[in-house]
């Protein structure tokens, strides 16, 4: 059974991608993947593994579809500003297909964790295949040449979402900033209950439990503005380890303002 939370993120999803008044192709692609079963297993028990066995935070239903949002997001604002994606200047499709890869990857990008946290980018790229494969059948039909242009870049998205593999394409640049971008207490507050003994490592749980707020909108100067409002000073570990390297290391970064504000201080601006 979903939760209220991963409830109200699906309207949420489909809403916004509602909004942008397409062919249909990315509604009826996140409506198919928020209501598989198989996906949802896969993302509750990548989650069981993450918090339980492994003690860290959120990798779940609830973050995976964060990032999706946070990603459709960041595409919306980046076609508003006259951004062509990668898929568009290579004229293998049109910004839908861009936004269903994106979707898809975000989706998918941690089922890996199922397996544990080594290399899970890359196990979550074998796991997801039969899944994509399936679900783009439905999507795109017989366009084999569509489905595979799909499926390449989300699997791209999905293995280079850590931000420690090189992309190529605006599209996997998005999904490893979305990704960075779910960092909020929230996040953190589970692994944070059940591991009550503080331990080496777990300044990630107590940087992100000082993140109040990530807020994505429009630019000053660029076409995507972030800005990460905490409680404390320990937030700021996380923005510059996390969020920071995926953002220096992203196809996107000419496109992104980044800055973080502890309480009611002056932001600092990062990008």
């Amino acid at each position: 059974m979903r939760s209220p939370k991963e409830l109200g993120l699906d309207n949420k999803l489909i809403k916004v991608i509602d909004a942008f008044k397409l062919s249909g192709k990315a509604l009826k692609g996140i409506k198919l993947m928020l209501s598989d079963e198989e996906i949802q297993a896969a993302q509750e028990y990548a989650n069981t593994v993450s918090i339980v066995r492994l003690g860290f935070n959120d990798h779940g239903p609830v973050h995976m579809r964060t990032v999706a949002l946070n990603a459709v997001i960041m595409l919306g604002l980046l076609k508003k500003a006259g951004i062509s994606t990668t898929i568009e200047n290579e004229k293998c499709g049109d910004f839908e297909d861009s936004l269903v890869a994106v979707i898809f990857a975000a989706m998918l990008h941690d089922i890996g964790m199922s397996l544990g946290r080594q290399d899970h980018e890359v196990h979550s790229t074998t796991l997801a295949r039969t899944i994509l494969e399936r679900i783009l059948a439905q999507v795109y039909h017989d366009d084999i040449r569509k489905s595979v242009i799909i499926r390449s870049m989300t699997m791209e998205g999905i293995a280079g979402h850590m931000g420690n593999r090189s992309v190529s394409s605006l599209e996997a640049g998005i999904v490893q900033v979305a990704d960075g971008c779910d960092m909020t207490k929230g996040r953190a507050r589970i692994p944070m209950f059940l591991n009550q003994t503080p331990k080496a490592g777990h300044i990630h749980q107590y940087s992100a439990n000082s993140i109040e707020e990530v807020k994505i909108d429009a630019g000053k100067d660029k076409p995507i503005r972030i800005v990460v409002r905490m409680s404390s000073e320990v937030g700021i570990f996380q923005v510059e380890e996390v969020l920071l390297n995926k953002i220096a290391n992203s196809t996107a970064k000419p496109y992104i303002e980044l800055y973080a504000q502890v309480n009611d201080e002056a932001p600092r601006q990062y990008l």
